[in-house]
Formats: C-alpha cells, structure tokens, sequence
C-alpha cells in the first residue's frame, strides 16, 4: 500500500487502486466524457472480479478442484 499522507504520530495507508481512481475522479469533476468513461470503467473493474468469484463458486459447488491444483492421492505406507 502507498502513504499518503505522515503526521508526526500517525500515517496514513490508502490501496493504490482506490488512490488512483480517486485522483482521476477528481480531475474529471463535472459531467464530459472522461468522467464517463472512468465511472464505466470502475464497473467494468467490479464485474471483473464478480465474474472470478462466480467461477470459484461454481467450481466449489460442482466440488471440483481448482484450476492448477491436484487432486490428493492415497499412499500406501508400509
């Protein structure tokens, strides 16, 4: 995470991704196309991430196993 801001007792820790489209948001204040394109763009960035966690879903409810990962193996120990 980025600092943002550092008093003499007390700092301040704020996600970079949250920091960036706060600076954008404010540079594009007032109704144009950027502040268009940005609000849809901050969708577009949460339907994302809505669709992955769906896919974990999915895949958890079908009790699958994970993309990339094994399935455990019983050894015979003698």
């Amino acid at each position: 995470m980025a600092k943002t801001s550092r008093n003499d007792n007390n700092e301040q820790m704020v996600c970079p991704i949250g920091r960036f489209f706060a600076r954008l948001e404010a540079a594009g204040r007032g109704k144009s196309k950027f502040k268009q394109h940005l609000s849809q763009s901050r969708i577009e960035f949460l339907k994302a991430f809505r669709s992955l966690i769906d896919e974990c879903i999915e895949a958890l409810e079908k009790g699958g196993v994970a993309r990339g990962q094994k399935k455990a193996s019983r050894i015979k120990v003698e």
